[in-house]
């Protein structure tokens, strides 16, 4: 930029050697002559100053040392999005002489072509573009009138994160020339919203909204969400974000909503968004959150709340007590949750006993961390749960008898789904519970028989073997013992509390105890 200041600079977005800010000043600064800019930096540690100088305060940041005065030609004003889009994507010819060999321009690769054929003219053409990408290229604004829709009129995808955009008026000014719209990111970038509000159908095709540390607010959102009636993906990371009124008339058709890393929202922020109709995907890692509470429903019961919610993510927070994991079981169609690295949930030697309670408190959940429930993981958790707790669980007025049971209500608060894990596996006998110890079944010494139904002339075997011990070191033994390979072994068991039910052991890093394992079980050994 020359030295000539407009001022019309005030609040643009600019670039100085690779760094973003916003100009907050324009003019002389004495004693040194000519023009400067007063800037704030995105990076508050890039700065000098709060916008003061020798006394006199020209501008003012948020951070002490946000400031800084430059030179006008040392600054990046940025360039229009037409303009970006050809330097990047536009294929530029060489010398006529040359004509053979073409440096074509893919993204942001340059590639080498021989033969400079129709194929790759037509590739080349902007109007067939669909997905553009011009992180970090400096798009300041829209450029001439109506040159977006002429030049490419066909883009559905558009990555404008970390650019110069200032106002939302530029970034309506290019979205109205595409009309095909459906995936819009303008993540680092500082928007001011326009003053006027009627621009209803700028963004009629929009499904997917990424506004990732923009400084954007709730009461904005909510203005902007306005603007895309048929938004389905709203991804809100970083903007120190409170959620200050509920949706009512925007938002309706979200199915995923990214709030993480906006530390002050707490749980009651989160009632106000409860009755979003079609909400499926709530990502809520690093809030900070510790614990949640739906008032609706009592124990054993269902909430009015998140309705449609089918994923939740509360990754990196403070959850510390399992009643977190029991209010989620009132979640209605809950059925994948997230919650790595929180204080309950870090990885150390008690993970999969972790993981084995979590199941056995959500009863409808198919996947946890990824990782997908099986039905046997599932029937084992279950079951080690109604264990462990049996002797709290007849402490506080359990009884094999149901019509029998007096529960107090602080066992009930604790373990609301203990009551349907005894109806489906029938109440804990007391055989079981004088030998069983909470959180240490895994140390548990299973004795079983052995038998070979296909081999009549082998004598059945007695063995105590651990229940954390893998199905393919009982291989291991049993090849040992048998003189037969390991890879003929087939394994599977059965109880005598369900005969004639044999279950296969079919994945060999799986223990005895994620097959639900027993005393006194049968374990059956074919090749």
């Amino acid at each position: 930029m020359s030295d000539t200041l407009t001022p019309d600079v005030i609040g643009r977005r600019v670039e100085v050697n690779g760094e973003h800010a916003t100009v907050r000043f324009a003019g002389v600064v004495p004693p040194v002559a000519g023009p400067w800019l007063g800037v704030e930096w995105d990076n508050p540690e890039r700065g000098k100053h709060d916008g003061s100088h020798e006394g006199t305060v020209y501008f003012k940041c948020r951070h002490p040392t946000g400031g800084s005065f430059v030179r006008p030609n040392k600054v990046n004003f940025g360039t229009d999005f037409l303009t970006a889009i050809k330097n990047r994507y536009v294929l530029e010819d060489g010398p006529e002489e040359d004509r053979k060999e073409q440096i074509v321009t893919l993204g942001n690769k340059p590639v080498e072509t021989v033969g400079f054929d129709s194929l790759m003219k037509q590739q080349s053409q902007l109007s067939k573009l669909q997905e553009v990408s011009l992180r970090n290229c400096a798009v300041s604004c829209a450029g001439e009138k109506g040159g977006v829709a002429e030049a490419c009129p066909n883009i559905r995808r558009v990555d404008l994160s970390k650019n110069l955009l200032s106002s939302w008026d530029e970034v309506i000014h290019i979205a109205d020339q595409l009309r095909h719209l459906e995936v819009l990111n303008l993540s680092e970038n500082k928007l001011k919203f326009p003053s006027g509000s009627a621009l209803t159908g700028t963004f009629s095709a929009l499904k997917v909204l990424v506004l990732n540390q923009t400084g954007i607010t709730w009461a904005e959102v909510l203005r902007c969400a306005a603007w895309c009636p048929g938004l389905e993906e709203l991804y809100l990371e970083s903007n120190n974000i409170v959620i200050s009124e509920r949706p009512t008339d925007v938002l309706q058709t979200v199915k995923l909503l990214d709030l993480s890393s906006n530390q002050l929202i707490d749980e009651n922020q989160l009632y106000l968004i409860a009755h979003l109709p079609r909400l499926e995907q709530l990502i809520l890692s690093d809030i900070g959150i510790s614990s949640i509470h739906f008032p609706d429903a009592g124990i054993g019961c269902k909430t009015s709340m998140f309705l449609s919610l089918q994923y939740l993510v509360v990754n990196d927070n403070q959850i510390s007590q399992w009643s977190f994991f029991n209010e989620l079981d009132k979640l209605p169609s809950l059925r994948a949750l997230s919650c790595l690295r929180n204080p309950l949930t870090k990885e150390d030697k008690e993970a999969n006993m972790t993981r084995q309670l979590i199941i056995a408190s959500i009863g409808q959940l198919k996947t946890l961390n990824k990782c997908e429930i099986l039905p046997k993981e599932r029937r084992t958790a279950e079951l080690d749960y109604r264990k462990a707790f049996g002797n709290e669980w007849k402490q506080a007025g359990g009884h094999q008898d149901p019509d029998k049971n007096r529960l107090s209500e602080e066992f009930l608060r604790a373990h609301p789904r203990y009551q349907f894990l005894c109806l489906k596996y029938g109440a804990p006998e007391d055989w079981e519970l004088k030998t069983q110890q909470p959180f240490m079944l895994k140390n548990q010494l299973l004795t079983l028989k052995i038998k070979y139904p296909d081999q009549l002339d082998q004598k059945v075997l007695e063995k105590q073997l651990p229940g954390s011990m893998t199905i393919q070191k009982v291989k291991g033994w049993l090849s040992r013992l048998l003189k037969v390979p390991v890879s003929d072994l087939l394994l599977s068991y059965e109880s005598p509390k369900e005969p004639g039910i044999e279950i296969k052991l079919e994945n060999d890093l799986q223990s005895l105890r994620f097959y639900s394992v027993e005393n006194e079980d049968c374990l059956l050994v074919r090749w």
